[in-house]
């Protein structure tokens, strides 16, 4: 595992078992200062440390090594760009745990897809409501669609709400899956933060 994944695991152990950094270090035999710089992703632990930590915490970080984080974050970012929700939260569910980077950028990607996904409803609906809307007033002698290049508009625009969802979640999906190779801050605009 590594930093700053392996800090704030070491530090979220510690607070179950309710010791103090003091505490830790006691128990690891060696100092204070070295854990408070392993738990703010200061310093990686020499191995002797990182053998101590696993012993005195129950944990083996050796064996929960995101290796492939940023394959994983990779794929979740890109998954946005086919507006599904169910493919980051699997995911996000199944990765959150083994990665504080997965954990948060996955919450960011849910935010996105959900508030996307309420979008394409929004859109799909005046997709219908539209052409259908005029086909009632034309039926109510309100309008007259065979006089009317406003239904030929109308159609013709009803989809573009569509087109420019799906071209807005392909941009920045790609955008977003480069920067958090890079290790560079991720940016969903729009998004409502449903999950927090």
């Amino acid at each position: 595992m590594n930093q700053p994944d392996l800090g704030l695991k070491v530090s979220e152990l510690r607070q179950l078992k309710n010791l103090t950094q003091e505490q830790l270090a006691e128990k690891c035999e060696v100092s204070t200062r070295t854990i408070q710089r392993i738990e703010s992703g200061e310093v990686d632990p020499r191995v002797y440390t990182l053998q101590r930590l696993s012993e005195t915490l129950n944990f083996d970080f050796e064996e929960h090594n995101p290796a492939n984080e940023n394959l994983w974050l990779t794929f979740l970012h890109l998954s946005s760009a086919i507006v599904m929700l169910i493919i980051p939260l699997v995911v996000w569910s199944l990765k959150k745990d083994q990665s504080a980077r997965i954990n948060t950028q996955g919450r960011q990607v849910l935010n996105f897809q959900i508030t996307m996904t309420l979008l394409l409803f929004a859109a799909a609906f005046l997709l219908v409501a539209l052409p259908v809307g005029m086909v009632i007033l034309d039926m109510a002698n309100i309008t007259n669609l065979e006089d009317g290049p406003v239904f030929i508009l109308l159609s013709v625009c009803a989809p573009l709400p569509l087109i420019l969802i799906g071209l807005f979640c392909t941009y920045e999906a790609v955008v977003n899956a480069m920067r958090a190779v890079a290790g560079r801050p991720i940016h969903y605009p729009l998004s409502i933060p449903f999950v927090k």
